[in-house]
């Protein structure tokens, strides 16, 4: 049985998510819910519950209360492996299972079976729909290239196609700048950008701890703190130095330049 709700502009709908484990509460009645039209940022410090959040969004990770919905469908109520497939996940743990011989369009192109490694056989239209994505995230150049000689921005653009290669109405990018330089770093920053800008890219949500890496592209953010939602709302509303000091149990100072920001850690104060 399929539960369906009539709000088709409700992307993502989660209400009053918890989830214990051996006694502990990881995630506490986390209550959000994404709109068509909006990119959000999840941004919280490490150990806010981040990570648990992603697993239970992708059904890795069973709730002990509350409910996960995507486009109307309800974890429980619907096929999960059919629900996982509307949203593409980019993250460091694919990233290291990859096969070092792959070629970046047999990595894209698999993607539309979400298997690692895949040994089946790519029709023509699926190598063609993967060299489309190739050029859609800027590396239609890699198509042949196998994935050990690929710089880590390049395999995360790849990453991207990959998930893209399964139609995905929500793309999570999970740390993605992780393990980038800093000039490979703010190459991937305005690619997401040009992303995001596309109207027909999915909705993005985008998990960090670096406010530097929060494009303008993103309306909304998601603070995070010890596995409960400090704040959940439009961006230029909620992320602000108080917020951000509560956060990360610092003395943030937030500046913004630009439409970009950037964070200083104030010394603590003298006892």
């Amino acid at each position: 049985m399929t539960t369906r709700s009539p709000a088709h502009s409700t992307i993502l709908s989660v209400t009053n998510l918890r989830i214990e484990r051996g006694g502990t509460s990881i995630l506490r009645q986390i209550d959000w819910r994404v709109e068509r039209g909006q990119h959000w940022v999840i941004l919280g410090a490490n150990g806010s519950g981040k990570t648990s959040l992603l697993s239970a969004l992708t059904g890795y990770l069973m709730p002990t209360a509350g409910a996960i919905s995507v486009l109307g469908e309800t974890y429980g109520h619907s096929d999960w492996r059919e629900l996982r497939k509307k949203i593409g996940l980019v993250s460091s743990s694919i990233r290291q299972m990859m096969s070092d011989d792959e070629g970046a369009l047999e990595t894209v192109a698999s993607g539309k079976y979400a298997m690692i490694d895949f040994w089946g056989q790519i029709s023509r239209a699926e190598k063609a729909r993967a060299r489309r994505l190739l050029q859609q995230v800027e590396c239609g150049y890699l198509a042949e290239r196998p994935w050990r000689v690929l710089s880590q921005g390049e395999r995360q653009r790849v990453l991207i196609g990959r998930a893209l290669m399964a139609r995905p109405r929500i793309l999570i990018l999970d740390e993605p700048c992780a393990g980038l330089d800093p000039a490979a770093r703010e190459n991937f920053l305005q690619f997401i950008q040009r992303l995001g800008e596309n109207r027909n890219a999915p909705t993005l949500i985008f998990v960090t701890h670096h406010v530097e890496e929060i494009m303008p592209v993103f309306s909304h953010v998601l603070l995070l703190q010890n596995g409960a939602v400090l704040a959940a709302g439009k961006k230029a509303g909620l992320l602000d130095s108080a917020n951000l000091s509560r956060v990360f149990q610092a003395r943030i100072q937030l500046n913004r330049v630009q439409q970009r920001y950037h964070l200083r850690v104030r010394p603590a104060r003298s006892p």
